[in-house]
């Protein structure tokens, strides 16, 4: 699954900029995932904590696997145009509003509480894999074989993990809301529960912060590959994909550390993502960001898997989903990051709009770092 959305994220990016060659339209297009994840994320959670989440995933993998057949046919045909591509990036954004939370919640059900922070560590190194390889492979196929059929290989491996989603065990389940109870009330004891627990309250800050200031390099990368560096989608696949293998590295150091200060690792994790971003943006050369792609992989595993790592540990069974629903609304807000960020880049030039983000990444992270003190010693 997490290869086709890799593969999907690159080709599309490409796709809208190689059809509009607006940086507003690219950030445009690429928020509009995020959109139905703002409203709909609350919803999403209540649901991963009534029915049974493996059912709940599948039922999304399947739904992604026919979005991505009628968009490579569009294309096939030369029928797509830029708004196809948006409309089906906010259909795709209701499905993983769903289907997310219940995929990250299912996980401390299989493994048991005291192997959640390695769990979660893995996992995100098995992503991480694939954002090292499939991106690759994504802008080499676009290159030779055209947008259409990397769109046929998205819904391929979707159906695919159908099928090995199978394999994994009913998990049993805890206590979980009333199914008679009213929606909304079960939203709002998720939030109350939110609110009483100030660890989970200062991580899930910290991600939206994180997330809003450095999510929008990667939806803007097709700027810098296309109007800095002046490549094509197979060097574009090359970035992510070295960006990919830092973030594997960063993702396996953080499951062999174990329990070792993960909330001081949080924090380095997103100093050295402002730091990165301040890089990219001072040296505009091909190569040069190569390099610097692994420290913004080191960063981004370093920020999300500690982050979701730690949310996992510290909530419990029954709010699990709606938690994490809460936190997939920061990608919500995405679109509070990529849209300026994409405005500046068309006014001002890519350089600066990743340049402004990352100072102010750097700095909340700053603000962090003296104010949170129970962050700073958690184990």
């Amino acid at each position: 699954m997490m290869a086709g959305m890799q593969m999907q994220m690159l080709a599309r990016g490409y796709l809208v900029y190689d059809l509009t060659g607006s940086a507003a339209l690219l950030g445009f297009v690429s928020a509009g995932m995020a959109i139905p994840m703002l409203f709909l994320a609350p919803f999403g959670g209540v649901i991963a904590d009534r029915v049974e989440r493996k059912r709940l995933i599948q039922g999304g993998q399947v739904i992604v696997a026919i979005f991505a057949l009628v968009i490579g046919t569009a294309i096939f045909t030369d029928m797509v145009e830029w708004y196809h591509l948006l409309i089906v990036s906010i259909l795709q954004g209701t499905v993983w509003t769903f289907m997310m939370p219940a995929r990250q919640a299912i996980i401390p059900q299989i493994v048991g509480p005291e192997r959640i922070g390695n769990a979660m560590a893995l996992n995100a190194a098995g992503m991480s894999a694939m954002t090292l390889i499939a991106p690759a492979v994504a802008g080499g196929l676009y290159a030779v074989a055209g947008p259409a059929n990397v769109y046929f290989i998205i819904s391929g491996l979707s159906i695919l993990s159908v099928i090995v989603t199978t394999l994994v065990p009913k998990p049993e389940r805890a206590a979980a809301p009333s199914q008679r109870r009213n929606m909304f009330a079960d939203i709002g004891a998720g939030l109350v529960y939110i609110k009483g627990n100030r660890m989970v309250l200062v991580l899930l800050v910290m991600g939206l912060a994180t997330t809003l200031l450095a999510s929008p390099f990667r939806m803007l990368l097709p700027v810098f590959v296309v109007d800095i560096y002046n490549r094509g989608p197979d060097s574009m696949g090359l970035l992510v994909a070295i960006m990919g293998g830092g973030s594997l590295v960063g993702s396996l150091a953080i499951a062999a550390l174990g329990d070792w200060r993960r909330g001081m690792l949080l924090i380095i994790g997103s100093f050295v993502s402002g730091i990165a971003l301040l890089l990219i943006a001072s040296f505009p050369f091909y190569y040069a960001a190569a390099v610097i792609m692994v420290l913004v992989g080191l960063g981004d595993a370093g920020r999300r898997t500690i982050n979701m790592g730690l949310i996992m540990e510290v909530v419990e069974d029954q709010y699990r989903g709606r938690v994490m629903s809460v936190f997939m609304m920061n990608f919500g807000l995405m679109p509070l990051g990529v849209l300026p960020a994409g405005m500046i880049a068309d006014a001002l030039g890519g350089q600066m709009a990743i340049a402004i983000l990352g100072a102010l990444l750097i700095l909340v992270t700053l603000i962090v770092l003296i104010t949170q003190k129970g962050l700073r010693s958690f184990q």
